[in-house]
């Protein structure tokens, strides 16, 4: 039999000792009175004790637990995070994603507003924002993160790498971020030996991404956003879109002056929209003039159908036609004057020629041997020859970076 408590219907024993056969006795006679007096058989009632007595524990462990919580109320958000998940302050937080958290939303909001330079993906069929894991921890080793942690409490203290990771993981903790990788979408779905769907043409930068099981926080990683941050601005355009809606419908009630206004603001607009086609056929019949009397073509406005801003689309002015071939002519010089102009910026601002001693070597030796499979009477002199080394040089650097 179960030891009684002191809240029992019988006399309590001391710590180790052991009951009498009249204790047992008077034990089991007191039993059987109070279970006759609640009605109960003593089975019954010996269930009701040993429920009296659980609920009595369970309230005591309650009662600790609340008093462990108010002495460490003292401590900081991001101590807290790491003791609730096992690990002391100097340790890596393991990764078991909850419910959000208030310290999480504090990080995450910090880093929508600093430039992660943030590239476009495709996750779960709809585009997202991505950004690399280093970009996140140097933005988290700023000095506007510690501006903004005198703002806001709730942001835990960064100060080494561990620190800075375990900060960082608050957001899959919390599902505000997670990290993923890349796909081909025009493979066939793992484990399944169906035949592939159609390929669909592929968008240069833009990628179609998967979770990974694995939460780490390294700087090669990505991480796709899932926070959106505040909807006040989506709320506004619905308000607002809401608010236009109902004025075009209520619109033969509105006064007589309104009316006439609006009627001119659409002939305006519709006066502007006819010299945008205007100009968009002179600009077409001018190129293929131009296209047979001096080729390869003049185009007024060349920018006008691009996806640029509404003013850069009539900058510049006029241009001449360009090939696909010359636009990667053009890009690449581009490229070629931004690798020269790093060169010269690593260098101290110091006039660099060539490539280096062993840029010019690789130039020497090709130059040499252009010089002898070329024709005897179209050989070029050595200045010329490293120039076109150059070019040719510069060709299959495009090819790697295609």
């Amino acid at each position: 039999m179960a030891q009684p408590t002191p809240q029992g219907p019988f006399p309590p024993l001391q710590p180790g000792q052991q009951p009498t056969p009249d204790q047992i006795r008077q034990m089991q006679q007191q039993i059987a009175a109070e279970a006759q007096k609640a009605g109960l058989s003593i089975p019954e009632y010996v269930e009701r004790l040993k429920a009296q007595a659980q609920q009595n524990h369970q309230r005591m462990q309650m009662m600790q637990q609340q008093q462990r919580a108010q002495q460490q109320g003292q401590q900081q958000p991001g101590q807290q995070q790491i003791q609730q998940q096992g690990a002391q302050p100097g340790q890596q937080v393991p990764i078991a994603p909850g419910p959000p958290k208030p310290e999480a939303l504090a990080v995450a909001a910090f880093l929508r507003g600093q430039n992660l330079k943030l590239r476009t993906c495709i996750f779960q069929e709809k585009r997202k924002e991505m950004f690399k894991v280093k970009r996140a921890i140097r933005a988290l080793h700023s000095p506007a993160y510690e501006k903004a942690r005198k703002k806001n409490p709730l942001l835990p203290e960064v100060k080494d790498r561990v620190t800075a990771e375990n900060t960082f993981k608050l957001l899959p903790l919390s599902l505000l971020a997670l990290r993923v990788s890349k796909i081909d979408p025009s493979a066939g779905h793992e484990g399944h030996a169906h035949a592939p769907p159609a390929k669909k043409k592929r968008v240069k930068g833009l990628w179609t991404v998967k979770v990974e099981p694995q939460q780490e926080a390294r700087d090669e990683f990505h991480y796709v956003w899932l926070y959106e941050g505040s909807q006040w601005k989506n709320k506004l355009y619905a308000v607002g879109a809401l608010t236009l809606i109902l004025a075009v419908v209520f619109f033969p009630v509105w006064p007589y002056h309104l009316r006439l206004g609006v009627w001119y603001l659409s002939m305006g607009m519709l006066g502007l929209l006819g010299l945008f086609f205007a100009m968009a056929i002179f600009r077409l019949i001018l190129f293929l003039i131009t296209m047979f009397t001096n080729a390869p073509g003049f185009w007024l406005f060349p920018n006008l159908f691009e996806d640029v801003g509404f003013f850069d689309s009539f900058k510049p002015v006029w241009a001449w036609h360009e090939d696909e071939k010359a636009v990667k002519k053009r890009k690449k010089d581009e490229r070629d004057r931004k690798r020269t102009k790093r060169a010269e910026k690593a260098a101290g601002g110091g006039k660099i020629e060539g490539k280096g001693e062993k840029g010019a070597v690789q130039d020497e030796k090709a130059a040499i041997k252009e010089a002898t499979t070329s024709k005897p009477d179209s050989t070029p002199t050595n200045g010329t020859v490293v120039s076109q080394q150059r070019g040719i040089s510069a060709r299959v650097e495009e090819v790697e970076d295609d």
